[in-house]
């Protein structure tokens, strides 16, 4: 495993009890033997809005950090990613959501199975030019259709 997976298991762990996570950036640093900017890459990279994180940063002090678990119904959280995705989708991004949409129980795997053959580049055999905007309506249409 990653130190960036570990850093993030260890907080999402510690999030499973705690509706609002306090740390110091230094801190945890030191605890698994990395660089600050390594805690900023995880927090920045796996705690965004669409994944359902609200996340605020200091500076100065060792860098204090809140992670706030938004709390949201199934329904407006999968309206907020189809909101937020654009005209283009990459497989790997739609991978990413997937992979969320699972560790958080939005979907089933059987859904989940799914939205990645739905939009797979093995069912995409369009022009690579015009792709990444096909998998982008089929899979926003689908995760309306979860709604």
């Amino acid at each position: 495993m990653r130190i960036s997976d570990v850093i993030e298991e260890f907080l999402k762990e510690m999030l499973k009890t705690e509706d609002e996570l306090e740390i110091q950036r230094n801190e945890l640093a030191e605890q698994f033997n990395c660089v600050p900017s390594q805690i900023n890459y995880v927090i920045s990279t796996r705690f965004k809005p669409s994944q359902g994180y609200y996340v605020e940063s200091r500076r100065g002090g060792g860098g204090h950090i809140t992670i706030k678990k938004i709390n949201v119904t199934q329904s407006n959280y999968l309206m907020h990613i189809v909101t937020s995705i654009g005209d283009k989708i990459t497989a790997k991004e739609v991978d990413i959501f997937i992979s969320n949409f699972l560790s958080d129980g939005i979907v089933t795997e059987k859904e989940a199975k799914l939205l990645k053959v739905a939009t797979s580049d093995n069912v995409l055999t369009v022009p690579i030019e015009i792709k990444d905007n096909l998998r982008a309506k089929i899979f926003k249409n689908m995760l309306i259709n979860l709604v």
